[in-house]
């Protein structure tokens, strides 16, 4: 039976390494593969998944109203789909996420989520809160925080450094954004 995974962790964990790892290990096995991210981040081109180290793939964009199960459903009855991969879930929409599910129940197609739990307020994201409501398994992707500890939380960075603490919850950046941090050095430079 096919499940809905959502893989998550916070920012630099190596997601989308994994996520294209996974890719490429159905592909060498002769599968056909549909990978999805987000299209407002195109930090690396429109349409492609790439990892800090130097990997990357093109991927098919999704916005709020996509309709996925419809795309996936669509795609494959003209080639049969192994496994769909979706990168930056955390800007999937609640219903998208329901979408997926669907995929899984009815297509029986695996989907595999990558993304983040919580924002630089340490609140969820929508999609990603509807993926821990929903998804079959879950699996914490780790990294670590400068004093060694498990990072949960990142906080944003202005421009001269200063910790951010309030603004949209979205704000495409890397490295010189965001910074990941164990719930002690988070709540020490968040709330000061």
């Amino acid at each position: 039976m096919a499940k809905l995974y959502f893989n998550y962790s916070t920012m630099n964990a190596g997601k989308s390494t994994v996520l294209l790892q996974a890719d490429y290990n159905y592909r060498e096995r002769g599968m056909s593969t549909l990978l999805l991210t987000a299209g407002i981040d195109d930090r690396d081109g429109a349409g492609r998944i790439s990892s800090r180290i130097g990997i990357s793939a093109p991927a098919e964009r999704y916005g709020p109203g996509d309709d996925l199960f419809g795309l996936i459903s669509d795609r494959s009855a003209s080639e049969p789909l192994a496994c769909i991969l979706v990168d930056e879930a955390q800007f999937l929409m609640p219903d998208q996420v329901w979408q997926l599910a669907r995929v899984a129940d009815e297509l029986g197609i695996p989907v595999m989520t990558y993304g983040l739990r919580v924002d630089f307020q340490g609140q969820p994201f929508p999609g990603s809160a509807a993926l821990l409501a929903l998804a079959d398994a879950l699996r914490e992707i780790r990294t670590i925080c400068h004093c060694g500890r498990k990072a949960t939380m990142v906080i944003r960075k202005d421009e001269n450094g200063e910790v951010v603490t309030d603004g949209a919850q979205v704000q495409i950046g890397g490295d010189e954004t965001y910074v990941s941090l164990c719930r002690v050095h988070w709540r020490e430079a968040f709330h000061g």
